[in-house]
């Protein structure tokens, strides 16, 4: 499996998107290796971690996170994971509750698809495997990022276009048909008692800030954060607001 650990002080693993890899979460892992070792995983199928199956399930995405903080020596840790990667930590804090020190929830949601989305995810697997990663971008990019950002910050955009054909195409397709059949997690959320920050880009297609919201009103006590002129990938379009709110809530854990 590959991954990227660096800093000291207190856990924290986070949980890339589909169909990318742990270099999305760059910039958080600058942010942190100062207070907190951070440990950025590359999920089944993607990046250096590769599949075997036609299927790459959110509860096979969080066993292998748990079997490498078991590697890292690591019991407990603060789970984040930005779209796919919160369906992964969803599906941790589901498995694993009494390791998870506190959630971090960006730009997901805790329902399951609909028949339509279904339909949807398997038509893109089909074409990863047929046409290649590219085809993939091409479709995706208009859909992840805030209007200003596609025309404001070429560069920004250009390096999640250089991320999606990265990913193995097979890796892409079995991520896409774990992400079709991964169960609703909407009766969790009540029973989730570590703290929990939720974040949103305001301009998120995908997954909008209706969905955060319900995350919020699900999880009692947790902390929403709405970032001003992101879209799905917020961690990215504008990181300095979503580090200040991840720095923010990290620092007001206790010990």
């Amino acid at each position: 499996m590959g991954y990227t650990e660096t800093g000291r002080g207190t856990a924290v693993a986070l949980l890339h998107g589909f169909p990318f890899n742990r270099s999305m979460w760059s910039e958080q892992l600058e942010a942190l290796k100062g207070s907190h070792r951070v440990i950025a995983p590359d999920l089944r199928g993607h990046g250096e971690t590769t599949v075997t199956d036609d299927a790459a399930t959110m509860e096979e995405m969080a066993r292998d996170v748990a079997a490498l903080l078991d590697e890292l020596k690591i019991e407990r840790a603060a789970v984040g994971g930005l779209s796919m990667g919160g369906y992964v930590a969803l599906a941790f804090c589901r498995l694993f509750p009494h390791r998870v020190r506190a959630l971090i929830l960006a730009d997901t949601r805790a329902g399951a698809d609909t028949e339509e989305a279904r339909r949807g995810r398997e038509e893109l697997a089909q074409r990863a495997l047929s046409e290649g990663m590219e085809a993939i971008a091409d479709q995706m990019l208009p859909k992840l990022f805030a209007p200003a950002t596609l025309v404001d910050k070429p560069l920004v955009v250009e390096r999640v276009r250089r991320m999606i054909p990265d990913t193995n195409p097979v890796g892409a397709a079995a991520a896409l048909r774990g992400m079709a059949v991964r169960r609703d997690q909407k009766s969790l959320l009540p029973e989730i008692s570590s703290p929990t920050l939720i974040v949103v880009g305001d301009e998120d297609a995908l997954t909008p800030p209706s969905e955060a919201e319900a995350l919020h009103r699900g999880i009692r006590g947790s902390r929403l954060v709405s970032i001003n002129g992101a879209g799905h990938v917020s961690n990215i379009e504008r990181p300095t607001e979503f580090n200040s709110a991840l720095t923010d809530f990290l620092g007001s854990l206790e010990p």
